[in-house]
């Protein structure tokens, strides 16, 4: 693998979060580390990190990334030591951080501290007070709405940085225009819908865990939160309809961004949507590394970075072996599926179901995104076209508004009146949806 072509999800804090998300597949990754008593990166895990990090990209800009359980919990004073560090291996390279919160814990100080060092932070929210608390509680069980919005003020008005991550679940999946119009009008600019999709097993494995790989043999079920794969198709396709026509080059959906990448003959800058995976790797508070930030199971573990060089575990046969694999294992259905371009599969977390001639590896999700990219490729082939010719996607929205013009009047125009497309022949002989 080359140096500049991995990434890492950094886990300062490992799980520990002062929420408890009912469908959070990451709190009880805790049972991994039965001994632990202090969760928090020790600074000579995380001077090393930072360090082999820096050396292993030879690129004038490295991208840090920090995530959890709930890294805010560590405290300000931890990331202000953070950055000291990063800057004393910069070696004049520009450090870019990414920071992930459920911003119940944002305050002046953080905000002032984001704004200060150029933090860009990833807010999570999964929509309006109703649908967001439906899972997002803390370990009270109480609701959690009202402290985010109060973080998500707190970072407008300090002018920081800042991009909503909604997940996209049981409750909130039937109200995409009701999620969608309220991230906008709360001032995210920048949205991201992540699919909520676990499955179960009947009783917990033998490292604790219960929340299982795709490759699990035992006995499980999809979570009663997860979302459905149609359920998840109408989501996406009813905000991609209000966006194509509103909010093309105003609002940056990361889902639609991507698919347009796709459509341009790009490879996508997403991970679950690129041919083959293995370059986001996840780092816990101790220095383990694993193959992704989906599979932190014993199996997946790379080794630590304190006994072997990060670059040499990224760069692995079995994290090579762990990145192929999504390609290598690919069933022929979706090997042979018109939209195959564009998804290659998806994420391999999500794909334990068995294809209709038996054959394992079909993605949960395969029914909402062939929808979604059915539904997207006229308005996809349209912006790359667009963008061919060195002219603006958000064109888009101009040829939407005189289709569905024309739609319109072709839904009033008698079959013996003028056609509206402005031929000169009657309305039956051309442009009517009847016409012989």
């Amino acid at each position: 693998m080359n140096s500049m072509n991995f990434h890492v999800m950094a886990k300062p804090i490992g799980p520990i979060c002062n929420l408890d998300c009912k469908y959070c597949f990451y709190l009880e990754k805790e049972s991994l580390y039965p001994q632990v008593e202090k969760w928090a990166m020790r600074e000579e895990v995380l001077d090393g990190y930072i360090r082999q990090y820096v050396e292993a990209h030879d690129t004038p800009v490295v991208n840090f990334a920090w995530q959890g359980g709930e890294p805010t919990l560590l405290g300000v004073e931890y990331f202000r030591r953070l950055v000291e560090i990063q800057k004393k291996y910069a070696d004049g390279k520009r450090i870019q951080n990414a920071f992930q919160t459920n911003g119940v814990l944002l305050n002046d100080a953080w905000a002032e501290f984001f704004k200060e060092n150029d933090f860009l932070v990833g807010l999570s929210i999964d929509g309006p007070r109703e649908l967001h608390d439906a899972y997002r509680v803390d370990k009270g069980g109480q609701p959690t709405f009202d402290r985010v919005i109060c973080g998500m003020e707190t970072l407008k008005r300090n002018r920081v940085e800042f991009n909503t991550l909604t997940t996209v679940h049981r409750a909130n999946a039937n109200h995409p225009l009701e999620v969608y119009r309220f991230l906008k009008e709360n001032g995210s600019g920048f949205l991201q819908f992540i699919p909520i999709v676990e499955r179960m097993a009947q009783a917990a494995t033998a490292d604790g865990l219960q929340l299982i790989s795709p490759d699990f043999i035992g006995l499980a079920r999809v979570t009663p939160w997860s979302v459905e794969p149609r359920q998840f198709g109408r989501f996406l396709c009813a905000i991609f309809d209000e966006w194509v026509r509103k909010d093309v080059g105003r609002v940056f959906v990361q889902l639609f961004d991507v698919s347009l990448e796709m459509w341009t003959g790009m490879e996508a800058s997403l991970c679950v949507f690129r041919r083959q995976c293995g370059a986001a790797l996840a780092i816990e508070h101790c220095g383990d590394v694993y193959s992704c930030d989906h599979f932190v199971y014993p199996e997946n573990r790379l080794g630590n970075l304190m006994e072997s060089p990060l670059a040499g575990l990224a760069g692995s046969a079995q994290q090579k072996h762990f990145g192929e694999a999504k390609e290598s294992t690919l069933p022929r259905y979706c090997r042979e599926c018109d939209v195959r371009f564009a998804c290659n599969g998806e994420c391999p977390k999500h794909r334990f179901l068995m294809m209709p001639d038996g054959e394992p590896g079909l993605n949960y999700l395969c029914a909402g995104y062939k929808m979604f990219f059915h539904h997207a490729d006229p308005y996809m082939r349209f912006m790359a076209a667009e963008l061919a010719a060195e002219r603006a996607p958000a064109n888009v929205m101009r040829w939407v508004a005189e289709n569905d013009a024309q739609k319109k009047a072709q839904s009033k125009v008698g079959r013996n009146d003028l056609c509206p497309c402005g031929s000169g022949r009657k309305f039956k002989h051309c442009c009517s949806s009847d016409r012989a």
